[in-house]
């Protein structure tokens, strides 16, 4: 068996958090767990790093001096060389609302402060290993009407035009299509796509969606909803779904 130690062996993490204290602290616990740490205190410095060097994870405040943390993750999520990198938002702002505003813009991750070191780590560790399975999957191409997707190259098109989504969005999409027109509910949903480790309401599940269907534009019919059930994949003009 790997050694904690040796699991995150390699792994390189960006903390932006301007609370000195607090991104020491992560760095120390982190490293101990034997990844790479980077710490920055700002939502520019952030973004420079990022372009200096890619990491394998991101642990996002959200409240940062300069640019947001809400706005240093809607960029990252707009330049399709760092669309994937997956994001855990840690900040004070833990309203219900805060949280489904966190996952509507595409984190793949919320904590709230003050956390748990312990859990924190657990969520990294669940997170990288989900990415490790899928890089190592052999996935064959999925087509449903126009929406193409192609899993080792998190490429989603409609009608021959590349459409950019989340990492979440694209894990919804690929494990609707994946599903051959069965109906999952919104926690067989969370735990396909976001793991058991997370803890989040159903109506997050609900957000992206939305935001999956808006940016599929007249695609978007091919994910129905199942009203008081979950969601399916099927063609717009199959027969209606129970209501």
């Amino acid at each position: 068996m790997q050694s904690v130690q040796e699991s995150g062996r390699g792994r390189s993490i960006l903390v932006v958090e301007d609370e000195e204290d607090l991104a020491e602290i992560l760095q120390i616990n982190l490293e101990r767990e034997g990844y790479s740490c980077r710490c920055v205190g700002s939502g520019d410095l952030a973004m420079e790093a990022i372009a200096r060097r890619k990491p394998d994870l991101l642990i996002l405040d959200r409240m940062l001096p300069g640019l947001s943390g809400d706005e240093v993750l809607s960029r990252i999520r707009r330049n399709p060389e760092t669309a994937s990198i997956p994001v855990i938002m840690l900040t004070a702002k833990g309203e219900e609302s805060d949280v489904l505003v966190g996952f509507a813009m595409g984190v793949d991750d919320y904590m709230t402060k003050p956390f748990s070191i312990k859990v924190l780590n657990a969520r990294i560790s669940a997170m990288l290993r989900r990415r490790d399975d899928e890089r190592g999957e052999v996935e064959e191409v999925l087509e449903g009407g126009p929406i193409r997707v192609v899993p080792d190259r998190y490429e989603v098109t409609v009608d021959g035009q590349l459409v950019q989504v989340t990492a979440t969005e694209f894990k919804i999409l690929r494990t609707l299509m994946s599903s051959h027109g069965r109906v999952l509910d919104r926690g067989q949903l969370i735990d396909m796509v976001l793991g058991t480790t997370v803890a989040v309401t159903d109506r997050t599940i609900d957000v992206h969606i939305a935001s999956l269907r808006k940016k599929l534009g007249f695609a978007s019919g091919w994910i129905q909803t199942v009203r008081g059930v979950g969601y399916t994949f099927r063609p717009p003009s199959s027969e209606p779904l129970p209501e």
